[in-house]
């Protein structure tokens, strides 16, 4: 396996700002496209990033919800095969990021994260992905420590026309082919917006030529009905269903349905008074049933097995908006959440040919939870340019343990949880702003966490106790920095402290099992920085720059936290004239020395220290008429071999060379045309 040496990535930020500053200056602006291809997304304002997902982006355009995520600053994507990764922020993954789809909670059901949140994500669905960065908002629920991320799609707007349409479609290595088709219709009175994906790929390529066992296909359908009995009124019912089936190169079985479906009612009124502005509640209802075996996917010599979790979640949510003055406002809400897991298996020991009957399973609940929260959110402008923003948010969790022989078998555990935040916020002049604020979640411990192995009736596992009642976890952190805005110049630097109380790690434990681990709580400290910036060096070129960078620390084993992402730095060169534009992004990612073998989170653990690597990709479009655009690009040119250090370890399936990770892909190439109407 071959793997690119990393440069300094201290030489090569010098030599990037020292060609920034050396540019020659001009006044001219470029001629606008309609969309531009992304390459590193900036931060939008204090702790925000906003981008749009149906933007043409490098590397390839995104299939789920994690893949998008990873062209931000500061995450990083656990790879299991060819899709449904686990996103990273600022190393914290799992419940401590959270995922929002349309103000809607969904929760997998795969007890070893094979579909997490985001794997029921279909990015082209979606008008707006919004990071909030840390815990400065109360606003989304509880425990979100790392930050939020909400999908959204715009309300419908027929001002300009009454029937609205795109399309796009993509074509790539791998025989990779999307197809995104959105058509939204209405007048003052109400409207039907409806939206179709599919994506589908075979297995991929590393860059040694291994293929790596990674083949998937995924669709979805939204529709929505909407209500305008006025033009500050608004009642809709949603629904939606999504599928599909995915290889996985890290486990010895594969997914094979990942069933969604949704149902909600959205009521909205606006401008009710003058102190009230708004006043929004939404009901839903999202079920994930997901089943996952050995034999569909994969030659399977042995035994054949086949698990069938389910996941049912229940929620509703009621928030107003208060102007208390002209420059004061406040937000409050309440809402409410339940959800429950079950699970039902089957394998074949008598008669390896034949397949399980998992119909005739009946499915057992094995774990139940229930939160009630409520929150206020107050911001304050002031005269001389200074802002501050506050929050206070109280939930009360109910976590039951409905498994059978289980030291913990019938246990409720019952947690009140406290999340607040202040910061403050001040625009010294027209280009540059500073803020500075700390904020604290609590969470409780999540399914997959409670799961951990635990107590059960084999000798192996005498004398373990379940993981089912462990600590809530509680992180209070401290975020700062600036954001400038030159007429040539653009750009955040920020950096956060957390101090983590009951940090919730995952251990695995080989001496007792291959399949064994467990979780206890700790105390931890991370650390670290993002800096982001864009730089237009002539009329037609700009570059861009962000760097990525977080230290991890367990204070109660005096070692690495594990599954930390090492230093990583993007450098892009854009160009843009007319209806022409192309770019190239160079990647580096620094080598990981401070690891803990065998620690984690509920996604994956430290395998060993990894090497730094380089990549290279570079993309092109043209805006063929005003709504007809084609882009085009190879990620990796030069095809090298690597791996993320938080990649999980590859598994033995026949027909494909074992790896310590799951490589990422070779060079791809990929060509997408969008339309609009």
């Amino acid at each position: 396996m071959r793997y690119m040496h990393t440069p300094s990535l201290l030489a090569i930020a010098i030599l990037a700002i020292s060609t920034n500053a050396s540019a020659e200056d001009t006044n001219q602006e470029p001629t606008q496209l309609s969309t531009q291809v992304v390459t590193a997304q900036a931060t939008d304002s204090v702790l925000t990033v906003v981008t749009d997902p149906k933007a043409p982006r490098q590397p390839m355009p995104a299939h789920d919800g994690a893949d998008l995520l990873k062209s931000i600053p500061g995450f990083s994507v656990i790879r299991k095969g060819g899709t449904d990764g686990d996103p990273v922020f600022r190393g914290m993954a799992g419940s401590r990021l959270g995922i929002i789809l349309d103000g809607e909670t969904i929760l997998g059901g795969c007890g070893n994260r094979m579909d997490p949140p985001t794997a029921y994500v279909f990015p082209q669905a979606y008008d707006q992905v919004t990071v909030l960065k840390g815990p400065q908002s109360v606003q989304h629920g509880a425990g979100n420590s790392a930050g939020t991320v909400l999908f959204e799609r715009a309300t419908p707007d027929f001002s300009t026309q009454n029937v609205q349409g795109e399309a796009s479609a993509l074509f790539g290595s791998a025989d990779r082919n999307d197809q995104m088709a959105h058509v939204l219709a209405g007048t003052n009175d109400g409207y039907i917006d409806l939206n179709g994906t599919r994506t589908d790929a075979n297995n991929y390529e590393d860059g040694d030529g291994n293929e790596v066992h990674s083949a998937y296909t995924r669709w979805s359908g939204n529709a929505a009905l909407g209500w305008t009995p006025s033009r500050d009124s608004r009642i809709e019912i949603s629904g939606a269903r999504s599928d599909g089936e995915a290889r996985y190169a890290d486990r010895g079985m594969d997914g094979v349905a990942f069933d969604r479906s949704n149902a909600a009612l959205t009521v909205e009124q606006t401008h009710i008074s003058d102190s009230l502005l708004e006043l929004k509640g939404r009901v839903y209802r999202n079920y994930v049933d997901h089943v996952m075996d050995n034999f569909t996917l994969r030659d399977s010599a042995g035994m054949k097995m086949v698990s069938n979790p389910d996941r049912e979640t229940i929620g509703a949510n009621l928030s107003s908006e208060w102007a208390l003055g002209q420059t004061t406002t406040l937000r409050t809400g309440i809402d409410h959440q339940r959800n429950n897991h079950r699970i039902r298996s089957a394998s074949n020991m008598m008669n390896m040919m034949m397949t399980p009957d998992i119909d005739g399973v009946a499915r057992v609940d094995d774990m139940r939870f229930r939160t009630n929260g409520i929150f206020a959110e107050l911001d304050h402008d002031y005269s001389d340019g200074s802002s501050v923003y506050t929050g206070l948010r109280v939930n009360r969790d109910q976590a039951e343990d409905l498994r059978l022989n289980k030291t913990t078998s019938g246990e409720k555990d019952v947690n009140t949880l406290t999340s607040a935040f202040v910061r403050y916020e001040k625009q010294l002049d027209v280009a540059h702003r500073i803020y500075a604020g700390i904020g604290h979640s609590e969470r409780g411990a999540d399914y997959w966490e409670r799961a951990k192995n635990p107590a059960a009736t084999t000798p192996m596992m005498t004398g373990m106790t379940s993981t089912f009642l462990i600590n809530p976890e509680k992180t209070t952190q401290l975020d700062t920095g600036v954001l400038f805005n030159h007429d040539r110049v653009s750009g955040s630097v920020s950096a956060f402290y957390a101090q983590h109380d009951d940090y919730i790690l995952i251990e695995q434990l080989p001496d007792v099992s291959a399949y064994a681990s467990t979780a206890r709580n700790i105390q931890a400290t991370t650390y670290g920085a993002e800096v982001d910036s864009k730089y237009k060096l002539t009329t037609n070129f700009n570059t861009t720059a962000s760097l990525a960078w977080v230290h991890g620390q367990n204070d109660t084993d005096n070692t690495a936290l594990g599954q930390i992402s090492p230093l990583e730095m993007r450098l892009g060169l854009n160009y843009q004239r007319n209806n022409w534009s192309a770019g190239a992004l160079l990647r580096l990612v620094d080598e990981q020395n401070r690891v803990a073998i065998n620690t984690g989170n509920i996604v994956g653990q430290d395998i060993g220290k990894t090497g730094g690597f380089n990549v290279f990709s570079v993309n092109g479009s043209y805006q063929l008429i005003d709504n007809i655009k084609v882009s085009a690009g190879i990620d990796n040119l030069f095809d090298v071999t690597y791996a993320e250090h938080i990649s999980r370890s590859g598994a033995t399936i026949t027909g494909y060379e074992t790896t310590d990770r799951v490589n990422e892909p070779g060079r791809t190439f990929w060509l997408q045309l969008q339309a609009k109407i």
